[in-house]
C-alpha cells in the first residue's frame, strides 16, 4: 500500500484489498448487529476493542456494524471473510465462524495503532473505507513454543496466543515435555511434575529451574485460544526425549533400577523408554488425561531423535523385537509409534510426529519435517506440516551482530529466510502439494528464559511466517517490508519487544548450512 495509507498495510496481506473513498466513524453510540451464528465474533470484537478504545459496542438490531454468518459463501472456506466498510456501515461476512474471527483481527489492524494500546477512551475512532476479500493459502499456520526446557507462566502463553491471533496464526503447538522438564499435570502420575518438573540447572545459565501447569490453567488457555480461533496442540514426547519422565518413574526405562536426574544438557539424550507393557500403560494413561484437557483433533507424540543403543543392549528389547517380527531393535521405533498412534486413532484423534526425512513414522501420522523438505513424507502419503529448520527455527540467531543474544548454534534464520520459506517443496506435483497442510515456526528455549526474550526472537519473524502462510507467494518481499515498517506501529502499541528493523535485519543474504541439534 502507498505510504500515505499506512492503515492499509496489513499483515498478513489480504487476497484482495480495494480502498474506497471516505471513513467510518465509531463512537460511543455505535452498536453491533450480530446475525445468528455471529455472536461469538461480536463478543470477541467487544472484548478486544472495549478496554482499549472505550467503545461499548452494545448489541442492537439496528447496529451499523454488522456481522453475518452465511454458509452460502462457500468460496471463502473455513477461514475466509469478506469485509466492506463504507462511510455509514461496516459489514463482515463469512461462511464459517472462524472466518468472522479472522475478520475481527483485520478490523483491529485497520484502526489507528493506539486503538490497540488503550489510554485514549474518550474519543471517536475512524476506519478507512475499504473492500476486502480474504482467504488463507494454508490451513495450518502455527508456531511451536517449547515450555519444557524453560517453563513460562500461563500469562505469557495467553499473550502469545493474542499476538498469534492478530496475525491470523491458528495453531499453538505446545511442547510440554522433554528430557529437560515435564510441565503437563497427570493426576495418576504426580511425580511427573513433582520430580520431572525440576531441573538442577540449564546449559545456558547454570540456574535451577522448575514449573508445571495446572489443568485449570491449561483448560483456560484452550478456551482463551479457541475464542480467538487458535487451536492448542499438545506435545508429549516419546519414546526418546523422555529423561524427565524416567527421572520420575525409573521403571519405564531399559534399566529400571537406575536413578536418573532431569537432564541438564541440551541435544540428544541416549536414555529412552523401554518397550515393556508397563510403558504402554503409562502412555495411554498420560494421553487419556491430555485428551481430557486438550480437545484438539491433533496430538503430537514427538518421535524423533530416538537412539536405539539401549534397546540393542537390552535382552528384553531384543526379545520384544523378535516377538514382533522385526529385523532387530532398530525397528522398535516405528513399532512403538505405531502402537501409541493407533491408540490415538481409536480415540478419534490424529497423531503427529517429528521426522527428519519423512520415512520414520507410520502412515497414520501427520508429519512435521524439520530437516529435509516435505516432499518425501508427502510422497509416502502423509499429511505434512513444513517445519524446515533453515526457515522456521526462531531460536537461531537473526544476524551476526555482536549484540545478538546468545542462541542455538547453527545457521542464521533472518527475516527474509522465514518469508521466503515455501511450505510446498520444489518438485512437488499437485498430489504431493495437496498433502501439505501448511507451516509453523519453532522456538526451542534452552537459551530462552523470559517472555521478553521469546518476543524478541519471535517478532517480526512470526509476521513473516504469517504473511507467507496466509498470503502465499514468495515474490512480495519488497511489499512485505513496506507493510512491516508500518505494522511496527501496531507492535509498539501492544508493547511487543520485537527485534528492531535495521538494514542488516532486512538483508536477503542466504542462511548457513549447519545442521541443528533440537
Amino acid at each position: 500500500m502507498p505510504a500515505s495509507r499506512p492503515e492499509l498495510s496489513l499483515v498478513p496481506r489480504p487476497r484482495t484489498l480495494s480502498p474506497r473513498p471516505g471513513r467510518l466513524t465509531l463512537g460511543p453510540g455505535t452498536s453491533v448487529r450480530a446475525l445468528p451464528g455471529a455472536e461469538a465474533a461480536a463478543g470477541l470484537l467487544r472484548t478486544l476493542l472495549g478496554p482499549t478504545t472505550g467503545l461499548p459496542l452494545p448489541p442492537s438490531s439496528e447496529g451499523r456494524v454488522v456481522l453475518a454468518l452465511d454458509p452460502q459463501l462457500g468460496g471463502l472456506g473455513d477461514e475466509g471473510y469478506g469485509l466492506t466498510i463504507g462511510p455509514e456501515t461496516l459489514l463482515l461476512r463469512a461462511a464459517r465462524p472462524d472466518g468472522l474471527l479472522r475478520g475481527v483481527q483485520t478490523i483491529r489492524q485497520l484502526l489507528p495503532p493506539d486503538a490497540l494500546s488503550g489510554g485514549a477512551s474518550d474519543r471517536s475512532w475512524e476506519l478507512p473505507c475499504v473492500e476486502i476479500s480474504d482467504v488463507p493459502r494454508y490451513r495450518w499456520r502455527g508456531t511451536m513454543l517449547d515450555v519444557a526446557r524453560h517453563f513460562q507462566p500461563v500469562s505469557c502463553l495467553r499473550r502469545y496466543v493474542d499476538l498469534m491471533a492478530l496475525h491470523k496464526l491458528n495453531v499453538l503447538h505446545l511442547h510440554l515435555t522433554d528430557d529437560q522438564g515435564w510441565r503437563m499435570p497427570v493426576d495418576a502420575l504426580p511425580r511427573l511434575t513433582s520430580v520431572g518438573g525440576h531441573r538442577a540447572q540449564s546449559l545456558s545459565d547454570g540456574v535451577p529451574h522448575a514449573g508445571a501447569y495446572t489443568k485449570a490453567e491449561l483448560r483456560d488457555l484452550v478456551r482463551h485460544a479457541r475464542e480467538r480461533g487458535v487451536t492448542v496442540v499438545p506435545e508429549i514426547e516419546m519414546p526418546g526425549h523422555v529423561r524427565a519422565a524416567l527421572a520420575a518413574y525409573p521403571a519405564l526405562g531399559n534399566r529400571p533400577g537406575r536413578q536418573l536426574d532431569v537432564w541438564t544438557r541440551w541435544g540428544v539424550c541416549d536414555t529412552v523408554f523401554g518397550v515393556h507393557e508397563e510403558v504402554f500403560d503409562f502412555c495411554r494413561t498420560v494421553l487419556q488425561e491430555v485428551m481430557d484437557v486438550f480437545p484438539s483433533p491433533y496430538i503430537h507424540l514427538g518421535g524423533d531423535e530416538c537412539p536405539t543403543g539401549e534397546w540393542e543392549d537390552s535382552p528384553a528389547a531384543r526379545d520384544r523385537a523378535a516377538a514382533a517380527g522385526l529385523s532387530g531393535p532398530g525397528g522398535l521405533h516405528g513399532w512403538f509409534m505405531g502402537r501409541v498412534g493407533s491408540f490415538l486413532v481409536e480415540q478419534g484423534r490424529r497423531p503427529v510426529g517429528w521426522a527428519e526425512t519423512g520415512g520414520e513414522l507410520p502412515p497414520e501420522f501427520t508429519v512435521m519435517t524439520w530437516r529435509d523438505p516435505a516432499l518425501a513424507a508427502a510422497r509416502r502419503g502423509h499429511q505434512v506440516v513444513a517445519a524446515h529448520h533453515r526457515a522456521t527455527y526462531l531460536d537461531y540467531a537473526q544476524s551476526t551482530d555482536p549484540d545478538e543474544p546468545p542462541g542455538q548454534r547453527g545457521a542464521l534464520v533472518p527475516l527474509h529466510a522465514v518469508h521466503a520459506g515455501d511450505p510446498v517443496p520444489r518438485g512437488a506435483g499437485p498430489e504431493e502439494a495437496s498433502r501439505v497442510l501448511g507451516t509453523q515456526a519453532q522456538l526451542w528455549t534452552e537459551y530462552v528464559r523470559t517472555p521478553e526474550q521469546i518476543e524478541y526472537l519471535a517478532y517480526p519473524r512470526l509476521c513473516a511466517l504469517a504473511d507467507r502462510a496466509w498470503s502465499g507467494g514468495r515474490s512480495d518481499w519488497p511489499g512485505f517490508v513496506e507493510r512491516l515498517r508500518d505494522h511496527t506501529a501496531r507492535l509498539d502499541a501492544l508493547g511487543v519487544r520485537y527485534r528492531p528493523l535495521t538494514t542488516r535485519s532486512l538483508a536477503t543474504a542466504s542462511a548457513g548450512t549447519a545442521r541443528p541439534p533440537r
